[in-house]
């Protein structure tokens, strides 16, 4: 049978995957409701990346996430792009000896994430309240009684790496390297953000080793020496057999905890505060009702506006059939959850930002084998840091335009500065 005629849509395909386009106008949405209502599987062709089908509907990607069977994670959950495909096929191990558990199906992918899950249980994690509180108090605190300053830089992506490093059991001398790495990593287009280098394969070949380094140094002392903290957890895990995770995963765990809980979160933070500023009453309401209900459901709005990982990829194993479009074995599509998120079907007013909403059922941390492993920390984390915020802000205000990452991946602002009025933790 024939694919459905595809309806003749408007909209420039590089916007949907180009990491520049995200970087000048953020997120696609005008894009993502012509095809959510026309074309909700479309074929996407752009000049930077191989074809693909953009997956749009809450419901389909719900779907597509129930069958790994089909909807393969083995090739990656990125869309890799022309010039990173040519590299790869010259210089085969560019990234190095690493592999995630992003990368693995079931059983196999059960298996690994058993590895650390029950460090990440609600229960388990509950000992760190007192940590991210501290850590909210302390940033908030840096601003000082009131001036200007770059929300992203001093408040939005601190917080976390400071939760992110304290559960890693690792001191404040390596949150730095960590977090220049991490933008290294995520944000590999980005002109202000990307390591430094004319050549691109040794750029990324230079990362993954500084990496890898890091990672090696903390093994092995964990092994020597180790403590209640996930870096030992890791370093010293075994499989369901008794066998020692294999290296090659190890490190890939490493890179996956290290990396993904920190540049997510503090995306979600940073747009979360855009979104506040932008909608003033829902930031007043905030600030007067600072209640951890209310903080939590805050969040979650938050988690879901933002969207900061805004796709993940599958690999057909089979033949498919999907609203009349039919997709071949060993073709790749794109699950937006970004906008998923918007989805009408789904969400009342999806394009208000309402701190109050309920129920919320936003794909923000995915869905499926491979929901966010690190959902609770954080939300813990961006929950203590906006009951601080809402418990202290007199004044808090837009102080210049705000910057996006040129990023399509892992999706957010580079900066964002506000102007502010800070009254002393109670």
């Amino acid at each position: 049978m024939a694919s459905a005629p595809v309806p003749a849509l408007d909209f420039d395909p590089n916007d949907l995957i180009t990491p520049s386009n995200y970087g000048v106008g953020g997120q696609p949405h005008a894009i993502w409701s012509q095809l959510r209502e026309h074309s909700p599987v479309h074929r996407v062709e752009s000049d930077s990346h191989p074809p693909f089908y953009a997956i749009t509907r809450h419901a389909d990607i719900m779907d597509i996430s129930s069958k790994p069977n089909i909807f393969s994670n083995r090739e990656g959950p990125m869309l890799l792009d022309h010039a990173v495909l040519d590299r790869r096929a010259q210089n085969p191990d560019e990234f190095g000896q690493m592999r995630t558990i992003i990368e693995m199906d079931p059983p196999e992918h059960r298996d690994y994430r058993k590895v650390a899950s029950g460090f990440f249980t609600p229960r388990s994690i509950h000992r760190l309240d007192e940590i991210v509180a501290e850590s909210a108090r302390k940033m908030v605190d840096n601003l000082g009684d009131e001036g200007e300053a770059d929300f992203v830089e001093v408040i939005s992506q601190r917080h976390p790496l400071r939760v992110l490093a304290t559960i890693l059991g690792l001191g404040p001398d390596v949150e730095d390297i960590l977090l220049e790495l991490t933008q290294q990593l995520f944000a590999s287009e980005d002109p202000d953000l990307q390591r430094p280098g004319e050549d691109r394969a040794e750029a990324s070949r230079q990362l993954i080793a500084e990496f890898g380094a890091l990672f090696t140094k903390i093994i092995e002392d964990r092994r020597a020496n180790p403590t209640d903290d996930l870096a030992s957890m890791l370093a010293n895990a075994k499989m369901a057999d008794g066998s020692p995770m294999g290296p090659i995963e190890t490190f890939g765990y490493y890179l996956i905890v290290f990396t993904a809980g920190h540049d997510t979160t503090r995306n979600a933070i940073s747009g979360g505060m855009q979104a506040l500023l932008e909608n003033p009453d829902q930031l007043r309401k905030l600030c007067a009702n600072p209640t951890d209900a209310l903080a939590k459901s805050t969040v979650e709005e938050v988690v879901r506006w933002t969207s900061p990982v805004n796709y993940m990829r599958r690999h057909l194993l089979e033949d498919v059939e999907l609203h009349g479009v039919r997709m071949k074995a060993g073709e790749d599509l794109i699950m937006y959850y970004a906008s998923a998120n918007r989805d009408d079907s789904v969400f009342d007013r999806p394009f208000e930002f309402d701190i109050e909403r309920h129920p919320n059922r936003h794909l923000g941390f995915g869905t499926g084998e491979h929901f966010c492993l690190g959902a609770h920390v954080a939300r813990l984390s961006s929950r203590a840091l906006f009951l601080e915020l809402a418990n202290r802000i007199e004044v808090m205000e837009p102080a210049g335009d705000p910057a996006h990452i040129a990023s399509s991946f892992v999706v957010g602002l580079k900066s964002l500065p506000v102007r502010y009025k800070i009254r002393p933790a109670a």
